[in-house]
């Protein structure tokens, strides 16, 4: 880390080599490159104090501004190693979710997005995170901000709807559901239906039960996963604990969509039983 004393050093340094007060000329070109990385010399002001500040600015030494620039990198460095790697971080909130930890959840993956800001639009896992923790207004922009990236994908807008109807009303939500281009999973156009208000839960469940054992089993665990979030939006919480129950019990899958079914039923306080 560079520190006022090294500052003073350099200025010094620069004085003797050149023999003679700085000209004008170096004063105008340390002004222009100045003006050039504002963002730069802020910070020299900031570590500094004005004074020499302004004569760091004055000078226009490459030499210091290579050493502050640097300094910046590490403090870069020096900041993730506090917060923590974007992976470990990611890793963390993850585990706090399946936790049945929304809360603790949201604050790690807000702490991924200061480490990474980047990432944001993909984190979807952010937004079912939300959703547990009552942030049905920030889940629905985190939905909203993930459509720019994955707009295929229909368990994008219902989740979108979930957060809407939770902070409004299902109607206001289907109202202002997400578009969303073409996703073949079964039974994904059911339950996109449903939300819309043109489907029905018997469409879900039928489309569900085609297929291997195996398919049906992932199929039907995501149809009463989302038949259970539908109703419980809609008021309907008998209904909604019956199929969640599905999802996490006899349907149950240990894939990431699988364990949200056990997160909601957690968080809910409703015992899973598996048949």
């Amino acid at each position: 880390m560079a520190s006022s004393g090294d500052a003073f050093w350099i200025i010094f340094g620069l004085l003797n080599g050149e023999g003679l007060p700085v000209t004008v000329k170096r004063t105008i070109d340390g002004i222009i490159v100045a003006g050039k990385t504002v963002t730069t010399w802020h910070g020299v002001f900031i570590r500094h104090g004005v004074f020499i500040g302004i004569v760091l600015c004055v000078c226009n030494t490459e030499r210091y501004l290579s050493l502050l620039q640097a300094d910046e990198t590490s403090d870069v460095a020096a900041k993730e190693e506090f917060l923590g790697a974007p992976d470990r971080i990611f890793e963390k909130a993850v585990s706090l979710f399946f936790d049945a930890k929304p809360d603790k959840a949201v604050d790690a993956f807000d702490q991924l997005v200061q480490v990474q800001p980047d990432c944001q639009p993909g984190l979807w896992q952010r937004g079912l995170a939300l959703y547990y923790a009552d942030q049905y207004e920030a889940g629905r922009q985190q939905f909203e901000l993930h459509k720019t990236v994955n707009p295929n994908d229909v368990e994008n807008p219902a989740w979108h709807y979930l957060c809407v109807a939770r902070a409004t009303s299902p109607d206001n939500a289907r109202r202002n559901m997400l578009a969303v281009g073409r996703d073949s999973r079964v039974p994904m156009k059911q339950i996109l239906s449903l939300y819309q208000g043109d489907g029905s839960k018997e469409e879900v469940l039928s489309h569900a039960a085609q297929g291997s054992a195996q398919q049906q089993r992932n199929q039907l665990c995501y149809a009463h996963l989302y038949l259970g979030l539908f109703a419980e939006a809609n008021g309907d919480h008998k209904d909604a604990k019956y199929h969640i129950l599905r999802a996490a019990g006899p349907y149950s899958m240990d894939h990431y969509m699988g364990r949200v079914a056990k997160v909601h039923a957690r968080v809910r306080g409703w015992l899973v039983t598996v048949e």
